[in-house]
């Protein structure tokens, strides 16, 4: 803004000597003007302080008579400075200063004379006056109103640096606070003093880190049972699966072997039967040979009675034999007493007593063979007889062995109708071990899923930092853990690294 005294200068001549004759006559009403200007700021005002009006007169002077000295730039400065203290600028301009102008100017009407003509060159003369005294007030007043706005302005400045300041502040805590976070320390609390507003915003957030501090706790504590527990149902469904793949394989074989059996014990229920009708056949068989047995037995004996009737014929020709041999000796004896005539006879008898002899001698080996035959025959007969007894306990053994192979056949014919319905029922059991197999798999498959994803989520949880040292996941006890498989290989326990 330029100077106002470069814009405000002093009169020429001419109207100066104007100016001076409104000085004159509107001068007469300064003080009521200035009184009645005044009383704007104070009602109450009766009469003028006198140094108030000595400047204003002074102040007057120079204006009415367009003389605008340095003195009057600050004394205007001075009066226009104290205005300010109390109105503000509307209100000096529409109220006070329209007062004192209208003042004057009445009073400058009130000293016209009727028929003067130079009365309108007056009034504008003191329109001048005042509008340059206005235009002096509203310059400094601009000023007054510019140094306040530049000590606002200055203040909301250095309020708004005190504030950007604070917001850098409190923008640096948070951004360092929330790069911990981001990195997954979970004690990054806010340490530097907030002030005002600000500062809820700092309980909050150390309270909501506060509140995830504990969450994150709890989850890692979860984690590593989550952990550990799957873990032992991964372990357990391999154990699970694995058993269950080798009772499957042998259900597979015990159905096969089964098989084997119950085919088996069906052809050895058809032997049994084949047995049983046999055995029935032998026993009939032996029954008939026990017959016959029976039949050789009466024979032998017919045979033995035979022997001793043929001995005692063969005793009858011996002793026939010994008679001829003692008649040939006698006839002999009476042959050699005839001499010659009986000389004939004589060889006749000798001859018939070979013969004899002979018969005699052929009788004797009869006898000895038919003693032997006898004794043979005896011999046969008692073979015969316990032949026939030996039969007859066999037939009862037979029997016995029929009616137990049979009862073996009838056993075995329901066995084979049992292992039938157990074959059956193995065969059923293999398919649903056989589906439960599968089952197994799947659910190995959900439960080593379920420990890859324990396992990731234990690794993101690891990343906070809650300010406690990490708790090991270990499983309870490696006794309960190992009630699944004794073979089995012990897993590394789950552990979440929680930095301190």
């Amino acid at each position: 803004m330029s100077d106002i005294r470069e814009k405000i200068v002093t009169w020429g001549e001419k109207d100066r000597e104007v100016g001076a004759i409104v000085y004159q006559r509107a001068g007469k009403h300064l003080e009521g003007a200035l009184l009645n200007a005044y009383r704007v700021i104070d009602p109450s005002l009766k009469e003028l302080p006198r140094d108030v009006f000595e400047n204003e007169k002074r102040k007057f002077a120079f204006i009415a008579k367009g003389n605008f000295p340095s003195e009057y730039f600050d004394q205007q400065e001075i009066i226009t400075t104290n205005i300010s203290n109390s109105l503000d600028f509307a209100t000096y301009l529409s109220k006070t200063y329209a007062a004192y102008a209208a003042g004057l100017a009445s009073g400058l009407v009130k000293e016209k004379g009727w028929v003067e003509k130079n009365s309108d060159e007056l009034m504008l003369s003191l329109m001048k006056s005042v509008f340059s005294d206005a235009s002096v007030v509203m310059f400094y007043y601009f000023q007054l109103l510019n140094a306040k706005a530049d000590e606002e302005r200055a203040v909301i400045e250095a309020e708004r640096r005190r504030v950007a300041d604070e917001q850098d502040t409190v923008v640096a805590a948070l951004a360092d606070s929330l790069k911990r976070l981001a990195e997954g320390d979970l004690t990054a609390h806010i340490a530097v003093p907030f002030n005002g507003r600000y500062q809820q915003i700092k309980d909050d957030f150390n309270a909501a880190i506060d509140s995830l501090r504990e969450a994150m706790k709890a989850i890692a504590s979860t984690t590593g049972g989550l952990r550990s527990a799957s873990d032992e149902i991964a372990a357990a469904s391999e154990d699970l699966s694995r058993r269950t793949e080798q009772q499957a394989a042998a259900l597979e074989e015990t159905a096969a072997a089964l098989d084997e059996i119950t085919a088996t014990v069906k052809r050895s229920a058809g032997g049994a039967k084949q047995a049983s009708a046999a055995a029935s056949g032998a026993t009939a068989d032996t029954t008939r040979s026990g017959e016959v047995m029976h039949g050789a037995m009466a024979a032998m004996g017919e045979i033995e009675r035979s022997s001793k009737e043929i001995i005692s014929i063969i005793g009858v020709i011996d002793e026939i034999a010994f008679q001829t041999n003692l008649l040939a000796l006698n006839a002999g004896v009476e042959a050699a007493r005839a001499g010659d005539a009986g000389r004939g006879f004589a060889v006749v008898a000798q001859e018939v007593r070979a013969l004899a002899q002979r018969s005699a001698d052929a009788a004797k080996e009869i006898k000895v063979l038919i003693a032997n035959s006898a004794a043979q025959v005896e011999r046969g007969v008692r073979l015969v007889d316990d032949t026939g007894h030996a039969l007859t306990g066999i037939v009862s053994k037979i029997t016995e062995i029929d009616a137990l192979i049979s009862e073996i056949a009838q056993s075995s014919q329901e066995q084979a109708s049992g292992l039938n319905e157990v074959n059956t029922a193995v065969n059923q059991m293999d398919q649903v071990t056989q589906q439960n197999a599968a089952m197994v798999e799947e659910a190995t498959a959900s439960a080593s899923t379920m420990r890859s994803e324990a396992a990731e989520l234990e690794m993101l949880v690891s990343r906070f930092q809650t300010g406690e040292l990490a708790h090991s996941s270990a499983r309870p006890d490696t006794a309960r853990a190992g009630r699944h498989s004794p073979s089995r290989s012990p897993v590394a326990p789950a552990q979440v690294k929680i930095a301190s």
